[in-house]
């Protein structure tokens, strides 16, 4: 069984920024093989212990819910820590735990919120990459507000409904048929940029 530092050891040296967000079917292999075990530990509830400072709430956290996206990907278990995820979050905020990691890694606190289909989530996600990231968020604080416009347009992700067994709108088809995700992020690039 792994433990905080297997988890933070590979996502932030091995795997690293160049492929925290580059999917694959060798990385999702490879997350899966190593940690499906340790996953199945924290869904269970068998990891509550780790969220007990920085270091142990962000490998709770990469666990919960970045690897799960990994590991699961286009099934409706890739959203099933998210809860999980998003709690440590919420404590580590509290507890001011996020502020001792240094960027960029300390966005991985935050993402839970940006994961939630919650109104109230996306927005403290924006202002938590505004506030608590300045220097480096700004590619996450456009992702946020991203995903803050689809929410507020579809009151959920609508990329999400086949995986989780949803049906979709054909306002949904219609978004997703226009470019989806990748079109509400070119608009704002686009509104962002000096006249």
């Amino acid at each position: 069984m792994s433990d905080p530092v297997d988890v933070l050891d590979y996502w932030l040296e091995e795997v690293g920024q160049a492929g925290w967000y580059a999917a694959g079917d060798d990385l999702d292999t490879e997350i899966r093989d190593r940690f499906s075990d340790v996953w199945k530990a924290a869904l269970d509830g068998g990891l509550d212990h780790w969220i007990d400072g920085p270091a142990g709430t962000l490998a709770y956290i990469v666990l919960t819910d970045q690897f799960p996206r990994n590991m699961w990907r286009g099934q409706a278990r890739a959203f099933a820590t998210d809860g999980l995820a998003l709690a440590a979050s919420e404590r580590a905020i509290a507890e001011g735990w996020d502020l001792q990691a240094p960027e960029p890694e300390r966005q991985f606190f935050y993402l839970p919120f940006m994961h939630s289909e919650a109104p109230a989530h996306q927005t403290a996600c924006i202002a938590y990459f505004a506030q608590r990231m300045p220097d480096t968020g700004a590619p996450n604080h456009l992702h946020a507000r991203a995903h803050a416009a689809v929410i507020a347009q579809f009151g959920r992700f609508p990329y999400r409904n086949a995986a989780l067994g949803r049906e979709t709108t054909p306002a949904e088809a219609t978004f997703m048929a226009d470019g989806g995700y990748g079109s509400v992020v070119e608009a704002l690039k686009a509104a962002d940029m000096p006249q």
